[in-house]
């Protein structure tokens, strides 16, 4: 009955993971041909790669505009969303509650909304739609902060408040017991903030096209090509370069995280010592 059991539950654990990645694998697959249709073999090439900042497809502006707006989007929410998460882990119970509920609301709030929304603000205040880097940046950084504010929470909550306490009481400021104590011990919650904003904001294409403008960043290109036609193997070249520079960036920042959790561990163990 055991065995019965274990082979459900690694049957189980199979079919999720092959529902996960069968996608990502085929779309890895179809980019080692050359084809108009993203589902055509017409043999081993890698003329998707080859082709893929041609003139003729067109993804290098729209490519360029993805990474800023992600990078600086994201990089600011991140700053924006870890001073928030501060302030609020230092209010009380009850104002702390009403605040992370309405902070919670981004989150919860479809898309479809926050674009059109963003839209009208931002016709409101004259925000003209020839300066569409900067209307995408702003509309990236303020769905982004409610992701990074919650990335950080539990961080803070595992931390514990004797540590600030102890800086300041072995001489040091607020700024520097910020930045020397409880920045770094709550620092993996801060660049899993970092990660998730910026990938959302790569992966964004409802609020993005509505905020737009004269802009256009790679989701918005796919939509575009999509509708009419379909788009070609270099759209899965490109994508499984990104999936491949993503999931690096990844192991890396775990690697990071390991070893800053074992060094904010031994610091935290040092501060308590001379406290």
């Amino acid at each position: 009955m055991k065995k019965f059991l274990n082979f459900i539950k690694g049957a189980y654990l199979g079919i999720v993971v092959l529902f996960m990645y069968l996608p990502i694998a085929i779309m890895i697959f179809m980019s080692f041909t050359e084809s108009r249709s993203a589902m055509r073999w017409q043999g081993f090439s890698f003329g998707a790669y080859r082709k893929l900042f041609s003139a003729e497809v067109g993804i290098a502006d729209p490519l360029i505009t993805t990474l800023v707006v992600a990078v600086v989007s994201s990089l600011l929410a991140t700053l924006i969303g870890t001073v928030t998460a501060i302030g609020l882990h230092s209010m009380k119970k009850r104002p702390r509650s009403i605040v992370e509920s309405i902070t919670q609301l981004p989150m919860v709030n479809p898309d479809l909304v926050t674009g059109v929304s963003m839209m009208l603000l931002f016709a409101f205040i004259g925000l003209r739609p020839q300066l569409g880097l900067l209307r995408l940046i702003i509309a990236h950084v303020t769905f982004n902060i409610p992701y990074v504010i919650f990335s950080v929470m539990p961080k803070l909550r595992q931390s514990s408040d004797t540590l600030y306490e102890a800086a300041m009481d072995l001489g040091c400021t607020p700024i520097q017991a910020l930045t020397k104590v409880v920045i770094p011990d709550i620092m993996p919650g801060i660049v899993s903030g970092l990660i998730l904003a910026f990938t959302l904001s790569l992966d964004d294409f409802t609020i993005s096209y509505f905020v737009g403008g004269t802009k256009t960043n790679l989701s918005m290109l796919l939509f575009s090509k999509t509708a009419k036609g379909g788009v070609g193997t270099e759209f899965c070249a490109l994508s499984a370069l990104m999936f491949l520079i993503v999931g690096i960036l990844l192991l890396i920042v775990n690697i990071r995280s390991i070893r800053q959790e074992k060094e904010a561990a031994e610091q935290k163990k040092k501060v308590m010592r001379k406290a």
